[in-house]
């Protein structure tokens, strides 16, 4: 309207229409939306849909009858100066910024929650694992700590990624060319769309570039991916150290949320851990369908993109939903199991490793395979074989020592 192509009168008989329909999308007006993601290419259906509702609402509220599309119509009006080819990914983008705006919120609040075990878990000495055989000692707090750390770099992962779809093509229409649009439409049109959204929109450098290619997408979607590899990894962890109870390592108790199974008694199984690995798995298939739909786009535009950004929308949905359920029935009610952590660390043969610097490493692997053979702390059998007095071995094995952080 501001650039005189659109009068007034029909103009904010579209916009009233935009608004109505946008309050009552999950209700007055949820039936006038039947087309299914999976559509003819590039989003064409369901921008017809709704310049087709807009069209017939707008007629209403300027007094005359549905389908009256000589006087207000679906594409000369509704869709002046637009292509679904530009106005699809457009929506997409700004879709999936909303969506991860506050997908960042909850992975804030659940590294904060294990940044909290780890101050609570600090001083609870355990033996480290690699290959999943014995290790020198570490905390179960640096572990907690750690699985805050990489929730926070996958975070960042995320939000760069969001940025990156602050960049839009709308006003390229059919091609990238701004065929049908008037001079300045297209700056014009970003500025109101970022007053609307709240948010620092940018024209596309290069709009055919922008048509083409859902690198930026595909990309975001990649991000994702990153985040379920890690919750998959620290789900999996925290199966494994809660294993048992008698015969796994069960160095962390997990919150009993059920019985576990239908015959066995008594059994409590970790299901929150095994549903967010599900989730991971599915979110990672997503990205797969993703990384399929980004690179069939052919010359001129990529059709696929109404799959990409359900996809994308799916994985979202799926982490802000459960990962707050995981956070509160789970993570916030771990228990350490500090006397099986201390115990396991008292019989571990690789403490042996702190002789080296003292007796090097042929007679560390002595010590170290004795002390497995008989059963004994690697200090008893240095202080009985006469390589250590206990003074000495106390000082060297001494569990502050062995955990301190250079």
């Amino acid at each position: 309207m501001e650039l005189g192509a659109l009068d007034r009168d029909r103009g904010n008989a579209i916009v009233a229409a935009a608004d109505e329909v946008l309050a009552g999308l999950t209700g007055r007006y949820s039936d006038q939306f039947p087309v299914d993601i999976f559509q003819a290419g590039a989003g064409t259906s369901s921008n017809m849909n709704i310049n087709e509702v807009l069209a017939n609402r707008g007629l209403e509220l300027m007094g005359r009858s549905r389908g009256d599309y000589d006087f207000l119509s679906p594409n000369d009006h509704v869709n002046m100066a637009q292509s679904t080819n530009d106005t699809f990914p457009t929506a997409s983008c700004i879709a999936v910024i909303f969506a991860a705006d506050r997908l960042l919120d909850v992975l804030s609040s659940l590294s904060n929650a294990f940044q909290e075990k780890e101050r609570e878990f600090s001083r609870v000495s355990k033996s480290g694992r690699t290959h999943l055989m014995d290790a020198v000692p570490v905390t179960l707090g640096d572990e907690f700590g750690a699985y805050a750390a990489a929730l926070s770099r996958a975070s960042h992962r995320i939000q760069e990624r969001r940025n990156d779809l602050l960049e839009l093509p709308l006003g390229g229409t059919a091609t990238g060319t701004g065929a049908n649009t008037n001079p300045g439409y297209r700056e014009l049109a970003i500025l109101k769309l970022s007053e609307l959204c709240n948010l620092p929109l940018r024209k596309a450098d290069n709009s055919f570039e922008t048509l083409q290619s859902r690198a930026q997408l595909s990309a975001f979607s990649g991000a994702l991916k990153e985040v379920a590899i890690e919750l998959i990894r620290i789900a999996n962890d925290l199966r494994l150290l809660n294993a048992g109870p008698t015969t796994g390592i069960s160095e962390i108790g997990l919150p009993s949320v059920q019985p576990g199974s239908s015959m066995m008694p008594g059994k409590y199984n970790p299901v929150m851990a095994e549903c967010l690995d599900m989730i991971g798995f599915q979110i990672i298939g997503n990205d797969t369908a993703v990384t399929l739909a980004a690179q069939a786009g052919q010359l001129e535009l990529n059709v696929m993109t109404p799959v990409i950004t359900s996809n994308i929308l799916e994985s979202i949905d799926l982490l802000t939903s459960y990962l707050p359920i995981f956070q509160k029935r789970c993570v916030e009610g771990i228990q350490a199991h500090e006397e099986r952590c201390k115990a396991y660390l008292e019989f571990n043969p690789i403490l042996a490793t702190f002789l080296t610097p003292k007796i090097g490493y042929l007679k560390a692997a002595e010590i170290a395979n004795e002390s497995l053979d008989r059963r004994l702390p690697v200090k008893d059998i240095a202080i009985v074989k006469g390589i250590l007095s206990k003074e000495e071995a106390d000082k060297l094995l001494k569990t502050e020592k062995l955990l301190k952080k250079n």
